[in-house]
């Protein structure tokens, strides 16, 4: 049995292949209608967090598949609140075909893919967001016929969607710069283990990581549960923000990208989401072609 939780998990072959599907189903799903392949099967969805994008496009990739979805609102609290993650795993897996999960701990998606006897998808951990990532290839290879050779300069906090996006470069052939100030940049130990480790550089200067960049990404600078570092976050980043002056430090044929909610005027400006080179919102409807693969591969 195979969990989607972490790109790493996932051989070159096997991201690619989720990329090449990803594009034929949202092919098929614009000139015939979806396939219907998991009719019967029921998709949980566990939350921790909030959610916008990922709740609404994981049951509308589920749904248009065939399936069906139910979901769980924790109210914020941890999982383990009332009964132990474990024992969760195996009540859930009696009801469900494949659980998704966002969580505020890796480490609840990791216990529970232990004991699951079901896959589980990673919606979104402390750690990793691998369905952004893949929908954000899909979006560069939709761009640029390729991902391959492609350089994706990152400009910001190297939280877990830059962690899942240099994973996902590494095996897709891209390569990732991240620009990020001291003390929010990667891990040396998570760097060390990103192979090949010539797929990820990482800069202090914004300009250096976008120089020349195919694609030029941000994420905001305070995620969900760091709002009480607010006010510190937005003195680190000060000088991190994409503006239309580092846009042109980028490739002319570069595209901008965000995984949203944005932060206007703070790690973007106007200018530059609202652009002629933002791709945000193609890049927001490919979550849910992209977890259609995941969903096909997993339980199709």
């Amino acid at each position: 049995m195979k969990h989607f939780i972490s790109l790493v998990d996932w051989s070159g072959d096997e991201v690619n292949d989720l990329l090449a599907l990803a594009g034929e189903l949202k092919e098929e799903f614009a000139a015939r209608g979806p396939r219907q392949g998991l009719r019967g099967k029921l998709l949980g969805l566990i939350f921790e967090k909030e959610s916008t994008r990922t709740r609404f496009s994981m049951e509308a990739a589920m749904t248009e598949l065939g399936g069906s979805s139910i979901f769980v609102d924790t109210g914020g609290k941890s999982l383990n609140a009332r009964e132990p993650v474990k024992d969760l795993a195996r009540v859930y897996s009696g009801y469900c075909a494949a659980l998704v999960l966002r969580t505020f701990s890796h480490e609840t998606i990791l216990e529970m893919a232990r004991h699951a006897e079901v896959p589980i998808i990673n919606g979104l951990s402390d750690f990793l967001h691998p369905c952004q990532a893949l929908a954000d290839l899909l979006t560069i290879r939709e761009t640029f016929g390729r991902t391959a050779d492609i350089v994706v300069g990152y400009v910001g906090d190297a939280n877990n969607v830059a962690r899942s996006l240099a994973y996902g470069c590494a095996r897709s052939g891209a390569q990732l710069r991240v620009a990020s100030p001291p003390g929010y940049q990667f891990e040396p130990d998570f760097l060390a283990g990103v192979q090949p480790n010539e797929a990820v550089v990482q800069v202090e200067d914004p300009t250096e990581a976008v120089r020349g960049a195919d694609v030029v990404y941000t994420d905001v600078w305070a995620g969900m549960g760091q709002e009480q570092e607010s006010e510190s976050r937005r003195r680190a980043f000060a000088g991190y923000q994409v503006t239309p002056a580092l846009m042109c430090e980028a490739s002319p044929r570069a595209i901008f990208m965000h995984c949203l909610p944005a932060h206007r005027g703070e790690e973007v400006a106007e200018e530059v989401i609202e652009g002629p080179q933002s791709v945000v919102f193609q890049q927001a409807e490919n979550r849910k072609h992209a977890q259609k693969a995941v969903l096909w591969r997993l339980l199709g």
